[in-house]
């Protein structure tokens, strides 16, 4: 969904600002494509997760929402305990239209709060208010959600230690089953790297940042919390038999199994091959109207396809495995998916990782060890 109000300061996705009286007709390209998709599979596959990824998927009416979920219950087979997430800007949504989305199916809502200090916020050209952020998970939880996930960011320039602590306690505060906690990444041609490179804003400390992680990590493991990414806390169960909350549409792209991407440029691994989709969205409106038939699972609107060779998925297993501090790359799972061991393949970089401390190897398991979250790059760059 690449329609934003505002394009944030720090963003380098395909989001577009201006461009909502376009949304009728992408939500109709939107749908030709997921139905176009699920006649072109060799099945009516099997669906376990969908997510409304953006740009900002709340600026879209409830009734397009719908309309795209019906859409995709008659092209493919959702699973009774399908996980359905759409994210949300807090300063976008009120109570009728969660309760709408709760309506229509949506289970899991997830808001890009990012911090609870007025200054941060506009520094990163948010339009929300974290007073807006509190109403919103309130009326979240009136609307019936009863998964929720919350977006913060440490890192950032002028951040110090005392306001990225009240940013991490107000937003436990509000009582969230998930959190994601991501570093700010300048990203190339944003603005706000732009800013740092012209003196403007000053280079974000990578010490401090560090600090900031680890005091994270810290507190959210004394209140329970269970790390299961590098970036990725589910909220403590409060019963054996309670699930966990973890992102299970994440999980699909960490154990690098196929997902379909749909829509302005979405990117998809399906069938051997990964691709995605023109970036702009008139662009995608237009081949989406001159649809021709692909091959599964490109659709029209597809630019690029790159067969995946097991060699290369084999690596990209290792890459984004490490990604999963507890659960890590399976060796007996590896090994019933790929037909060699861990070990053949990968024996010599996994010893030298687990020499340096980076990796903590097993029979059972290679993972990413504690330190070596900091230094994650070091890891992910052997399996490129």
């Amino acid at each position: 969904m690449p329609f934003c109000e505002v394009r944030c300061a720090y963003c380098d996705f395909n989001t577009y600002a201006g461009l909502q009286a376009l949304m009728p007709a992408y939500v109709r390209a939107l749908c030709r494509e997921v139905e176009m998709i699920g006649e072109s599979a060799p099945e009516k596959l099997a669906v376990h997760t969908v997510f409304f990824g953006g740009g900002t998927p709340s600026l879209l009416p409830v009734s397009a929402v719908k309309r795209i979920l019906d859409t995709v219950a008659a092209a493919f087979e959702l699973l009774p305990d399908c996980e359905l997430t759409l994210e949300a800007n807090p300063g976008t949504v009120d109570f009728e239209q969660l309760a709408g989305l709760h309506a229509a199916g949506i289970n899991r809502i997830s808001f890009g709060v990012q911090s609870a200090n007025a200054h941060e916020l506009k520094l990163l050209d948010r339009l929300h208010t974290f007073a807006q952020a509190q109403t919103a998970v309130h009326n979240a939880r009136r609307a019936g959600f009863a998964r929720l996930s919350l977006d913060v960011m440490f890192g950032l320039p002028y951040q110090t230690m005392a306001e990225w602590q009240h940013t991490l306690h107000a937003v436990l505060a509000l009582n969230p089953d998930h959190l994601s906690v991501y570093a700010l990444i300048l990203e190339h041609g944003t603005p706000m790297q732009a800013a740092v490179t012209n003196g403007q804003l000053p280079l974000p400390d990578s010490d401090l940042a560090a600090d900031m992680y680890e005091w994270a990590s810290s507190l959210l493991a004394q209140h329970g919390w269970h790390q299961y990414e590098i970036s990725n806390w589910a909220r403590p169960q409060t019963a054996p038999e309670s699930p966990m909350q973890q992102c299970r549409h994440n999980l699909q792209y960490w154990r690098n199994l196929p997902y379909l991407g749909f829509g302005a440029g979405a990117h998809g691994f399906a069938g051997g091959a990964r691709y995605s989709n023109a970036l702009a969205p008139q662009a995608f409106i237009k081949r989406m109207q001159a649809a021709q038939p692909r091959p599964f699972p490109a659709s029209p609107a597809c630019v690029q396809r790159t067969e995946v060779s097991a060699a290369v998925e084999m690596n990209d297993t290792l890459l984004m495995g490490m990604r999963l501090t507890d659960e890590g790359v399976s060796a007996k799972t590896f090994e019933a998916r790929f037909g060699t061991s861990l070990d053949a393949q990968f024996g010599g970089k996994l010893r030298a990782l687990q020499d340096r401390g980076l990796v903590d190897w097993t029979p059972e398991r290679a993972r990413i060890t504690p330190g070596g979250r900091l230094l994650a790059n070091m890891v992910f760059t052997e399996f490129i």
